[in-house]
């Protein structure tokens, strides 16, 4: 089975992820996703056997809008999330303003982003550049830059784009996914 229908599979055969994608759709963000480690953990659950999806540290939420960059909508849209369904660990983020704080969490000035194909394109890890999202027609649409290869393959590599190789080897500490999850491959680089 092809990769992209293996991915929708995965996601339609899990509730919790399928009412996560309708509240998100329900919501109306400006190009709304479901992406990140919410979904590689989705995916590598599944692919390792466990029972039941463990929803991760955060039900990753972003969205792209140029023209809003405050803070407060993008915390509004959290409230609202949490509020609809407070059992999952709502972690909205507007790609848009990433530029805005990235200097003081990372230490390194970036440019701002151009659209969400380039937000997710730079996230640390070739295996969590993924988002998805659910159409209008109950599709579920893919984003996926860097294609589901790594995902798919259980593999931990750095995508340099904008995570430094320090953090990245912090991320692995921290995420340990090579206990979490059997099998998976870590690429040092």
């Amino acid at each position: 089975m092809e990769d992209c229908q293996r991915l929708r599979a995965i996601v339609r055969q899990n509730a919790t992820f399928m009412q996560a994608l309708t509240l998100l759709r329900q919501q109306a963000l400006p190009d709304g996703w479901i992406g990140a480690g919410a979904v590689r953990s989705l995916v590598w659950d599944a692919l390792t056997g466990q029972p039941d999806w463990r929803v991760p540290g955060d039900m990753d939420v972003c969205y792209f809008d140029e023209r809003d960059l405050s803070a407060d909508t993008e915390r509004g849209y959290q409230v609202s999330l949490r509020t609809l369904c407070p059992d999952l660990p709502w972690e909205v983020c507007n790609q848009a303003r990433v530029h805005l704080w990235y200097p003081q969490a990372f230490g390194k000035t970036v440019p701002p982003l151009r659209n969400m194909h380039e937000a997710v394109a730079s996230w640390p890890e070739y295996a969590t550049c993924v988002a998805v999202r659910l159409t209008a027609q109950d599709d579920i649409e893919l984003l996926a830059p860097h294609g589901l290869e790594d995902l798919f393959a259980l593999r931990i590599r750095h995508n340099p784009v904008r995570a430094s190789l320090a953090d990245f080897r912090r991320r692995l500490a921290s995420k340990r996914f090579d206990q979490r999850w059997p099998g998976v491959h870590i690429i040092e680089p």
